[in-house]
């Protein structure tokens, strides 16, 4: 079966966002801390295998190494099934845009599925990174000693150096990245064409330093538990408020209005009713 093309991949898009706020408020929540955790298991991954490469060696191939293992992310939430805030960013406003759910729509969807994200990312961070031993303490030896200072570098840039209009613009760039992600993998009708059309753009929006709000919800948290000096929760949610409005920037202008524009703007509902049902019949 060949791939789906553009106006294809627009028309699915837009009826996937709609279907998203179709379910109980508790399968959404569900979903979601299922997304928020498995995006958590992307950047444990991505500190673990890119820890200790000293960058006089190594340049800036830890980077490329963080973004590579990071995909993992999305390719749990998008082949396993769960909801990232980030994707539904640009799916469901497209379902708005389309007429087939209300603003209010968006709005609760997109609450409900940070909140949700954000206990599955922090359920990871403390359990499974701090409390396991994964990501050690400063002083520590071997492998944990390492993803600390892995981790408080990162955390430390986040909270420490990037001005908050560098976070927001860094998360406009992850999130047209993220989204275009999410978009392509609609394009294939096959596991492995999904996780292709999702490597690329993940790994390079990780490579370049770009700011994923549900990301930032494992590493900074992680790094407060951890122990990492420096950092308060005032930084952290500092933090997520510009680059969440960045990646909700990011999802709606760049992905979101370009797309309902090339494709859908001008195309009338009932016509794309047709076309799928005939589809489904042939």
């Amino acid at each position: 079966m060949s791939a789906r093309e553009p106006l294809e991949m627009a028309e699915v898009a837009a009826e996937t966002g709609a279907q998203k706020t179709g379910r109980t408020w508790d399968r959404v929540l569900v979903s979601a801390f299922l997304g928020g955790a498995y995006i958590a298991f992307g950047a444990l991954v991505a500190i673990t295998v890119s820890s200790g490469l000293d960058p006089k060696t190594w340049g800036t191939l830890p980077t490329l190494f963080l973004g590579a293992a990071f995909t993992l992310g999305l390719v749990l939430v998008v082949i396993a099934g769960s909801d990232l805030a980030t994707g539904n960013m640009m799916l469901v406003p497209l379902g708005a845009m389309r007429g087939k759910i209300r603003v209010a729509d968006v709005v609760g969807n997109l609450t409900l599925v940070l909140i949700g994200n954000l206990i599955g990312a922090v359920f990871v961070a403390y359990f499974l990174a701090v409390q396991t031993g994964v990501i050690g303490h400063a002083g520590a030896s071997g492998m944990a000693g390492l993803t600390h200072d892995r981790l408080a570098a990162i955390a430390l840039a986040k909270t420490t150096v990037e001005s908050h209009w560098q976070v927001f613009l860094r998360g406009v760039g992850c999130n047209w990245l993220v989204c275009l992600a999410v978009w392509m993998s609609l394009a294939a009708r096959n596991v492995s064409g999904k996780i292709l059309a999702i490597f690329f753009p993940i790994m390079a929006f990780v490579a370049m330093g770009f700011d994923h709000v549900v990301a930032n919800m494992f590493f900074l948290p992680a790094a407060i538990f951890a122990g990492v000096p420096g950092i308060g929760w005032g930084d952290v949610l500092l933090n997520w408020l510009f680059a969440g409005v960045g990646n909700f920037v990011g999802a709606v202008v760049f992905v979101s209005t370009s797309y309902w524009y090339l494709f859908l703007r001008d195309r009338p509902v009932e016509v794309e009713t047709t076309e799928r049902e005939a589809a489904e019949r042939a």
